[in-house]
Protein backbone atom coordinates (compact mmCIF):
# COMPACT_ATOMS: atom_id res chain seq x y z
CA UNK A 1 0.00 0.00 0.00
CA UNK A 2 1.19 3.04 -0.98
CA UNK A 3 0.26 5.97 1.04
CA UNK A 4 0.06 9.91 -0.03
CA UNK A 5 3.02 11.57 0.87
CA UNK A 6 1.94 14.69 -0.34
CA UNK A 7 -1.59 14.30 1.44
CA UNK A 8 -0.20 13.13 4.42
CA UNK A 9 1.70 16.40 4.51
CA UNK A 10 -1.23 18.08 4.47
CA UNK A 11 -3.16 16.51 6.70
CA UNK A 12 -0.23 17.16 9.08
CA UNK A 13 0.06 20.85 8.28
CA UNK A 14 -3.60 20.78 9.34
CA UNK A 15 -2.99 19.36 12.82
CA UNK A 16 -0.41 21.60 13.54
CA UNK A 17 -0.12 24.76 15.84
CA UNK A 18 2.56 27.02 15.13
CA UNK A 19 4.52 29.29 17.52
CA UNK A 20 2.00 32.37 16.49
CA UNK A 21 -0.85 30.33 16.76
CA UNK A 22 0.06 28.59 19.91
CA UNK A 23 0.51 32.91 21.55
CA UNK A 24 -2.57 33.45 20.54
CA UNK A 25 -4.05 30.81 21.65
CA UNK A 26 -3.06 31.34 25.25
CA UNK A 27 -4.09 35.15 24.76
CA UNK A 28 -7.65 33.95 23.79
CA UNK A 29 -7.97 32.10 26.48
CA UNK A 30 -6.76 34.48 29.27
CA UNK A 31 -9.07 37.07 27.49
CA UNK A 32 -12.53 34.63 28.47
CA UNK A 33 -10.80 34.54 31.52
CA UNK A 34 -11.14 37.77 32.41
CA UNK A 35 -14.84 38.26 30.38
CA UNK A 36 -15.96 35.65 32.38
CA UNK A 37 -14.88 36.94 35.96
CA UNK A 38 -16.82 39.85 34.98
CA UNK A 39 -19.47 37.86 33.44
CA UNK A 40 -19.79 34.28 32.71
CA UNK A 41 -22.56 34.88 30.20
CA UNK A 42 -19.60 36.76 28.09
CA UNK A 43 -16.98 33.56 28.04
CA UNK A 44 -16.72 29.97 26.64
CA UNK A 45 -15.21 29.31 30.45
CA UNK A 46 -17.86 28.64 33.50
CA UNK A 47 -16.06 30.45 35.61
CA UNK A 48 -17.80 28.16 38.65
CA UNK A 49 -17.08 28.73 42.32
CA UNK A 50 -15.81 26.37 44.28
CA UNK A 51 -15.80 28.25 47.66
CA UNK A 52 -12.55 26.57 49.02
CA UNK A 53 -9.25 28.26 48.16
CA UNK A 54 -6.37 26.79 49.16
CA UNK A 55 -5.14 24.83 52.17
CA UNK A 56 -2.39 25.71 54.60
CA UNK A 57 -0.92 22.28 54.78
CA UNK A 58 -1.13 22.42 58.53
CA UNK A 59 -4.55 20.33 58.41
CA UNK A 60 -4.58 17.56 60.22
CA UNK A 61 -7.12 14.88 61.62
CA UNK A 62 -8.87 11.78 60.20
CA UNK A 63 -11.14 12.31 57.58
CA UNK A 64 -13.37 10.54 55.10
CA UNK A 65 -13.41 11.05 50.99
CA UNK A 66 -15.87 9.76 48.51
CA UNK A 67 -15.12 9.62 45.39
CA UNK A 68 -18.12 9.86 43.06
CA UNK A 69 -16.84 10.45 39.25
CA UNK A 70 -18.32 7.41 37.16
CA UNK A 71 -19.42 4.59 37.75
CA UNK A 72 -16.76 2.87 39.54
CA UNK A 73 -16.95 4.74 43.58
CA UNK A 74 -14.50 4.93 45.93
CA UNK A 75 -14.38 5.86 50.29
CA UNK A 76 -10.77 6.48 52.00
CA UNK A 77 -10.26 6.74 55.46
CA UNK A 78 -6.95 9.06 55.14
CA UNK A 79 -4.96 10.73 58.18
CA UNK A 80 -3.72 13.96 57.57
CA UNK A 81 -0.54 14.56 59.67
CA UNK A 82 0.29 18.32 58.43
CA UNK A 83 3.53 19.43 56.54
CA UNK A 84 1.70 17.76 53.34
CA UNK A 85 1.59 13.78 54.87
CA UNK A 86 -1.12 11.72 54.58
CA UNK A 87 -1.73 7.69 55.42
CA UNK A 88 -4.40 6.11 53.35
CA UNK A 89 -5.67 4.00 56.15
CA UNK A 90 -7.98 2.31 53.74
CA UNK A 91 -9.75 1.97 50.81
CA UNK A 92 -13.13 0.61 49.15
CA UNK A 93 -14.22 0.67 46.15
CA UNK A 94 -17.45 -1.37 44.38
CA UNK A 95 -18.72 -0.27 41.08
CA UNK A 96 -22.79 1.13 40.36
CA UNK A 97 -23.49 -1.31 38.41
CA UNK A 98 -22.60 -5.09 38.24
CA UNK A 99 -24.50 -7.37 35.46
CA UNK A 100 -26.98 -9.85 36.23
CA UNK A 101 -26.77 -8.49 39.62
CA UNK A 102 -27.41 -5.00 40.18
CA UNK A 103 -27.79 -1.55 38.49
CA UNK A 104 -28.18 1.65 40.29
CA UNK A 105 -27.47 3.94 37.27
CA UNK A 106 -29.57 3.07 34.54
CA UNK A 107 -33.43 3.57 33.82
CA UNK A 108 -35.56 2.22 36.51
CA UNK A 109 -32.53 2.89 39.52
CA UNK A 110 -33.83 5.52 42.07
CA UNK A 111 -31.73 7.57 44.32
CA UNK A 112 -32.54 6.04 47.16
CA UNK A 113 -31.07 2.80 46.53
CA UNK A 114 -27.88 4.76 44.37
CA UNK A 115 -27.17 6.69 47.93
CA UNK A 116 -28.17 3.34 50.33
CA UNK A 117 -25.38 1.34 48.41
CA UNK A 118 -22.74 4.49 49.26
CA UNK A 119 -23.72 4.72 52.50
CA UNK A 120 -23.08 0.82 52.86
CA UNK A 121 -19.80 1.78 51.24
CA UNK A 122 -18.87 4.23 53.56
CA UNK A 123 -19.74 1.92 56.12
CA UNK A 124 -17.43 -0.61 54.98
CA UNK A 125 -14.34 2.03 54.74
CA UNK A 126 -15.16 2.91 58.64
CA UNK A 127 -15.12 -0.84 60.08
CA UNK A 128 -18.99 -0.23 60.69
CA UNK A 129 -17.93 2.19 63.97
CA UNK A 130 -20.91 4.59 64.40
CA UNK A 131 -19.43 5.95 67.35
CA UNK A 132 -16.43 7.74 65.95
CA UNK A 133 -17.11 11.15 64.79
CA UNK A 134 -16.05 11.93 61.05
CA UNK A 135 -16.18 14.65 58.91
CA UNK A 136 -16.64 13.47 55.10
CA UNK A 137 -15.77 14.75 51.88
CA UNK A 138 -17.18 14.20 48.49
CA UNK A 139 -15.55 14.71 44.92
CA UNK A 140 -18.50 14.56 42.49
CA UNK A 141 -17.65 15.02 39.25
CA UNK A 142 -21.04 15.70 37.79
CA UNK A 143 -22.55 19.19 36.29
CA UNK A 144 -23.63 20.67 39.70
CA UNK A 145 -25.16 23.91 41.01
CA UNK A 146 -22.93 24.98 44.12
CA UNK A 147 -23.86 27.88 46.50
CA UNK A 148 -21.32 27.21 49.39
CA UNK A 149 -18.82 23.98 49.84
CA UNK A 150 -21.45 21.91 50.94
CA UNK A 151 -24.21 22.83 48.79
CA UNK A 152 -24.06 21.67 45.09
CA UNK A 153 -26.80 20.68 43.50
CA UNK A 154 -26.80 18.40 40.83
CA UNK A 155 -27.85 19.89 37.05
CA UNK A 156 -28.17 16.85 34.68
CA UNK A 157 -26.24 13.51 34.61
CA UNK A 158 -23.98 12.98 32.03
CA UNK A 159 -21.89 9.66 31.46
CA UNK A 160 -24.98 7.88 30.52
CA UNK A 161 -26.02 7.80 34.24
CA UNK A 162 -30.26 7.36 34.50
CA UNK A 163 -30.58 7.60 38.23
CA UNK A 164 -34.23 9.18 39.54
CA UNK A 165 -34.62 11.51 42.00
CA UNK A 166 -31.49 13.20 41.95
CA UNK A 167 -31.37 16.10 39.22
CA UNK A 168 -32.09 19.42 41.14
CA UNK A 169 -31.08 17.74 44.36
CA UNK A 170 -28.24 18.52 46.83
CA UNK A 171 -25.94 15.49 46.56
CA UNK A 172 -24.83 15.58 50.16
CA UNK A 173 -28.61 16.29 51.49
CA UNK A 174 -29.66 13.01 49.90
CA UNK A 175 -26.29 11.15 51.33
CA UNK A 176 -27.09 12.41 54.89
CA UNK A 177 -30.29 11.07 54.30
CA UNK A 178 -28.94 7.98 53.51
CA UNK A 179 -26.15 7.42 56.61
CA UNK A 180 -29.04 7.98 58.75
CA UNK A 181 -31.04 5.70 57.11
CA UNK A 182 -28.27 3.24 57.91
CA UNK A 183 -27.87 4.39 61.69
CA UNK A 184 -24.35 6.53 60.33
CA UNK A 185 -24.96 9.49 62.23
CA UNK A 186 -21.69 9.97 63.38
CA UNK A 187 -20.44 10.61 59.79
CA UNK A 188 -20.85 14.17 58.24
CA UNK A 189 -20.69 15.51 55.09
CA UNK A 190 -18.84 18.69 54.92
CA UNK A 191 -17.85 19.21 51.65
CA UNK A 192 -18.36 18.94 47.36
CA UNK A 193 -15.82 19.48 44.79
CA UNK A 194 -15.33 18.84 41.32
CA UNK A 195 -12.46 16.32 40.53
CA UNK A 196 -10.33 19.30 38.92
CA UNK A 197 -10.82 20.98 42.15
CA UNK A 198 -9.60 18.33 44.30
CA UNK A 199 -5.86 17.54 42.12
CA UNK A 200 -5.39 21.12 43.10
CA UNK A 201 -5.95 20.80 46.95
CA UNK A 202 -3.87 17.21 47.02
CA UNK A 203 -1.17 18.64 45.52
CA UNK A 204 -0.84 22.34 47.78
CA UNK A 205 -1.54 20.60 50.87
CA UNK A 206 1.79 18.68 49.80
CA UNK A 207 3.66 21.49 47.53
CA UNK A 208 2.27 25.30 48.73
CA UNK A 209 3.25 26.79 45.24
CA UNK A 210 0.81 25.02 43.34
CA UNK A 211 -1.91 27.35 42.07
CA UNK A 212 -3.30 25.60 38.75
CA UNK A 213 -4.80 21.89 38.82
CA UNK A 214 -6.17 19.96 35.50
CA UNK A 215 -7.20 16.66 34.44
CA UNK A 216 -5.88 15.69 31.10
CA UNK A 217 -7.22 12.03 30.82
CA UNK A 218 -10.38 10.99 28.66
CA UNK A 219 -11.50 14.79 29.00
CA UNK A 220 -9.96 18.02 29.96
CA UNK A 221 -10.59 20.47 32.29
CA UNK A 222 -8.65 23.22 34.36
CA UNK A 223 -8.88 25.21 37.57
CA UNK A 224 -6.97 27.66 39.32
CA UNK A 225 -6.70 29.68 42.86
CA UNK A 226 -7.84 33.60 41.62
CA UNK A 227 -6.83 35.66 44.34
CA UNK A 228 -9.60 38.52 43.44
CA UNK A 229 -12.57 36.60 45.13
CA UNK A 230 -12.68 36.58 48.95
CA UNK A 231 -16.29 35.40 49.45
CA UNK A 232 -17.80 35.03 52.49
CA UNK A 233 -18.84 31.28 52.20
CA UNK A 234 -14.98 30.60 50.91
CA UNK A 235 -13.41 27.61 53.09
CA UNK A 236 -9.33 28.50 52.79
CA UNK A 237 -6.75 30.49 51.68
CA UNK A 238 -5.62 32.85 49.09
CA UNK A 239 -8.82 33.38 47.52
CA UNK A 240 -11.12 31.27 45.44
CA UNK A 241 -10.32 28.19 43.16
CA UNK A 242 -12.56 28.53 40.19
CA UNK A 243 -13.36 25.65 37.88
CA UNK A 244 -13.08 26.63 34.45
CA UNK A 245 -14.69 23.29 32.60
CA UNK A 246 -12.30 24.69 30.18
CA UNK A 247 -12.93 21.46 27.44
CA UNK A 248 -15.42 24.07 26.72
CA UNK A 249 -13.46 26.77 25.64
CA UNK A 250 -14.41 27.92 21.83
CA UNK A 251 -11.57 30.16 20.88
CA UNK A 252 -9.73 27.74 18.72
CA UNK A 253 -9.78 27.27 14.44
CA UNK A 254 -10.75 23.33 14.35
CA UNK A 255 -9.39 22.19 11.25
CA UNK A 256 -11.51 19.95 8.78
CA UNK A 257 -11.26 16.64 10.71
CA UNK A 258 -12.64 18.39 13.91
CA UNK A 259 -15.38 20.34 12.33
CA UNK A 260 -16.94 16.48 10.77
CA UNK A 261 -16.21 14.93 13.95
CA UNK A 262 -18.03 18.09 16.00
CA UNK A 263 -20.93 18.15 13.70
CA UNK A 264 -21.64 13.89 14.22
CA UNK A 265 -20.79 14.08 18.04
CA UNK A 266 -23.66 13.87 20.67
CA UNK A 267 -23.42 17.40 21.17
CA UNK A 268 -22.65 19.70 18.09
CA UNK A 269 -21.23 22.96 18.27
CA UNK A 270 -19.80 22.10 22.38
CA UNK A 271 -16.44 21.40 24.35
CA UNK A 272 -14.20 22.54 21.34
CA UNK A 273 -10.95 22.23 23.00
CA UNK A 274 -12.04 19.04 24.60
CA UNK A 275 -12.53 17.51 21.51
CA UNK A 276 -9.18 18.47 19.86
CA UNK A 277 -6.80 17.46 22.58
CA UNK A 278 -8.84 15.12 25.27
CA UNK A 279 -8.17 11.09 24.97
CA UNK A 280 -12.00 10.41 24.22
CA UNK A 281 -11.33 11.62 20.66
CA UNK A 282 -7.51 11.70 19.77
CA UNK A 283 -8.30 7.61 18.77
CA UNK A 284 -10.97 9.17 16.65
CA UNK A 285 -9.46 12.28 14.91
CA UNK A 286 -6.36 10.17 13.83
CA UNK A 287 -9.09 7.43 12.36
CA UNK A 288 -10.65 9.94 10.01
CA UNK A 289 -7.13 10.89 8.94
CA UNK A 290 -6.14 7.68 7.97
CA UNK A 291 -9.06 6.71 6.98
CA UNK A 292 -8.54 9.05 4.02
CA UNK A 293 -4.79 8.22 3.62
CA UNK A 294 -6.56 4.86 2.99
CA UNK A 295 -8.50 6.53 0.09
CA UNK A 296 -11.60 5.28 2.30
CA UNK A 297 -12.80 8.57 4.02
CA UNK A 298 -15.90 8.45 5.96
CA UNK A 299 -14.86 4.60 7.15
CA UNK A 300 -15.09 4.57 10.60
CA UNK A 301 -11.83 2.70 12.31
CA UNK A 302 -12.73 3.01 16.04
CA UNK A 303 -9.17 3.88 17.09
CA UNK A 304 -8.20 4.68 20.87
CA UNK A 305 -6.00 6.99 22.62
CA UNK A 306 -4.11 3.47 23.51
CA UNK A 307 -3.83 2.36 20.15
CA UNK A 308 -1.82 5.80 19.45
CA UNK A 309 0.30 5.25 22.56
CA UNK A 310 0.89 1.65 20.68
CA UNK A 311 1.87 3.48 17.96
CA UNK A 312 3.96 5.99 19.40
CA UNK A 313 6.10 3.61 21.26
CA UNK A 314 7.05 1.74 18.30
CA UNK A 315 9.84 3.54 17.67
CA UNK A 316 11.87 0.53 15.76
CA UNK A 317 12.88 0.09 12.06
CA UNK A 318 10.45 -2.32 10.78
CA UNK A 319 7.41 -0.94 13.31
CA UNK A 320 5.66 -4.12 13.34
CA UNK A 321 4.06 -3.00 16.49
CA UNK A 322 2.46 -0.45 14.60
CA UNK A 323 1.35 -2.76 11.30
CA UNK A 324 -0.21 -4.93 14.46
CA UNK A 325 -2.11 -1.85 15.45
CA UNK A 326 -3.41 -0.97 11.86
CA UNK A 327 -4.06 -4.73 10.96
CA UNK A 328 -5.98 -5.10 13.84
CA UNK A 329 -8.46 -1.74 13.00
CA UNK A 330 -8.24 -1.41 9.55
CA UNK A 331 -7.60 -5.51 8.26
CA UNK A 332 -4.78 -3.64 5.96
CA UNK A 333 -1.52 -4.55 5.89
CA UNK A 334 1.15 -1.80 6.45
CA UNK A 335 5.10 -2.01 5.30
CA UNK A 336 7.50 -0.03 7.49
CA UNK A 337 7.72 2.81 5.27
CA UNK A 338 4.22 3.18 5.63
CA UNK A 339 4.82 2.52 9.08
CA UNK A 340 6.46 5.29 9.96
CA UNK A 341 4.35 7.85 7.88
CA UNK A 342 1.25 6.70 10.14
CA UNK A 343 3.68 7.15 12.83
CA UNK A 344 4.05 10.90 12.07
CA UNK A 345 0.51 11.33 11.60
CA UNK A 346 -0.16 9.80 15.65
CA UNK A 347 2.45 11.98 16.58
CA UNK A 348 0.93 15.18 15.17
CA UNK A 349 -2.29 15.03 16.76
CA UNK A 350 -0.59 14.03 20.25
CA UNK A 351 1.66 17.36 19.78
CA UNK A 352 -0.93 19.33 18.25
CA UNK A 353 -2.70 18.16 21.71
CA UNK A 354 0.00 19.20 24.42
CA UNK A 355 0.24 22.33 22.91
CA UNK A 356 -3.04 23.62 22.98
CA UNK A 357 -3.40 22.01 26.39
CA UNK A 358 0.02 24.50 27.23
CA UNK A 359 -1.75 27.35 25.84
CA UNK A 360 -4.45 27.16 28.70
CA UNK A 361 -1.65 26.95 31.23
CA UNK A 362 -0.05 29.79 30.10
CA UNK A 363 -3.46 31.91 29.89
CA UNK A 364 -4.32 30.74 33.15
CA UNK A 365 -0.82 32.01 34.37
CA UNK A 366 -0.66 35.13 32.08
CA UNK A 367 -3.96 35.69 34.32
CA UNK A 368 -2.66 35.50 37.48
CA UNK A 369 0.50 37.03 37.11
CA UNK A 370 -1.01 40.45 35.05
CA UNK A 371 2.54 42.54 34.89
CA UNK A 372 4.27 40.85 37.17
CA UNK A 373 7.17 38.17 37.35
CA UNK A 374 6.08 34.52 37.14
CA UNK A 375 7.26 33.42 39.77
CA UNK A 376 8.59 29.24 40.59
CA UNK A 377 5.49 27.19 40.87
CA UNK A 378 3.59 24.11 40.11
CA UNK A 379 0.62 22.68 37.82
CA UNK A 380 -0.54 19.48 39.18
CA UNK A 381 -1.77 17.17 36.60
CA UNK A 382 -3.49 13.63 36.42
CA UNK A 383 -5.05 11.79 33.55
CA UNK A 384 -3.72 8.75 31.41
CA UNK A 385 -3.09 10.95 28.71
CA UNK A 386 -0.80 13.25 30.62
CA UNK A 387 0.60 10.19 32.47
CA UNK A 388 0.96 7.66 29.91
CA UNK A 389 0.81 9.15 26.27
CA UNK A 390 4.11 9.19 24.81
CA UNK A 391 5.69 13.01 23.54
CA UNK A 392 3.52 14.57 25.89
CA UNK A 393 5.27 15.78 28.58
CA UNK A 394 8.55 16.96 26.59
CA UNK A 395 6.19 18.83 24.00
CA UNK A 396 4.44 20.83 27.47
CA UNK A 397 7.89 21.49 28.39
CA UNK A 398 8.44 22.93 24.67
CA UNK A 399 5.43 24.92 24.27
CA UNK A 400 5.96 26.51 27.56
CA UNK A 401 9.47 27.77 26.89
CA UNK A 402 8.02 29.16 23.42
CA UNK A 403 5.43 30.85 25.19
CA UNK A 404 7.31 31.72 28.78
CA UNK A 405 10.78 32.14 27.07
CA UNK A 406 13.24 32.02 30.47
CA UNK A 407 10.59 32.23 32.84
CA UNK A 408 9.53 28.83 32.05
CA UNK A 409 12.51 27.91 34.25
CA UNK A 410 9.90 28.74 36.65
CA UNK A 411 7.15 26.36 35.93
CA UNK A 412 7.06 22.86 36.50
CA UNK A 413 4.06 20.36 35.93
CA UNK A 414 3.79 17.60 37.79
CA UNK A 415 1.69 14.29 38.20
CA UNK A 416 -0.50 13.69 40.99
CA UNK A 417 -2.75 10.67 41.10
CA UNK A 418 -4.47 10.74 44.01
CA UNK A 419 -6.12 13.85 43.89
CA UNK A 420 -9.72 12.73 44.16
CA UNK A 421 -9.31 10.86 47.36
CA UNK A 422 -7.09 12.96 49.29
CA UNK A 423 -8.57 16.50 48.17
CA UNK A 424 -12.03 15.51 49.20
CA UNK A 425 -10.23 14.60 52.59
CA UNK A 426 -8.62 17.79 52.63
CA UNK A 427 -11.40 19.83 51.61
CA UNK A 428 -13.07 18.08 54.66
CA UNK A 429 -10.65 18.98 56.43
CA UNK A 430 -10.95 22.65 55.58
CA UNK A 431 -14.69 22.57 55.96
CA UNK A 432 -14.54 21.32 59.85
CA UNK A 433 -11.65 23.10 60.42
CA UNK A 434 -13.97 26.84 58.95
CA UNK A 435 -16.98 25.70 61.41
CA UNK A 436 -15.18 25.65 64.09
CA UNK A 437 -13.24 29.06 63.75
Amino acid sequence: MALDRQLLQSIIAEFTVNSEELQEIAANFRQDMKLGLSDPKDSSLRMLKSYVGLPTGKETGEYLALDFGGTNVRVSRIKLSGAGRFEVIKKVGKPLILPGEYDYVGAGSTAVEMFDFLADLIDEAIDRDHETKYYLGHTFSFPSDQTDLYNAKLIIWTKEFATAGVEGKVVNDLLKEALARKDLNNVEPVSVINDTVAVLLSAAYQHSDTYIGSIYATGQNNCYLESSIHDPENVGVGGMILNLESGGFMKLTPNRFDKEYDENSEKPGEQRLEKMVSGRYLGELFGMALAELFEEKGTKYNFTSIDISSILMDDSVDGDRIAAVIKDKTDKDVDSEEAKKIRDLATAIVVRSARIVTAAFVGIIWQRTGSGKINKQHIAVDGSVYEKMPLVKENINKALSELLGAEAANVTTMLDTGGSGLGAAISAAMAANHAKE
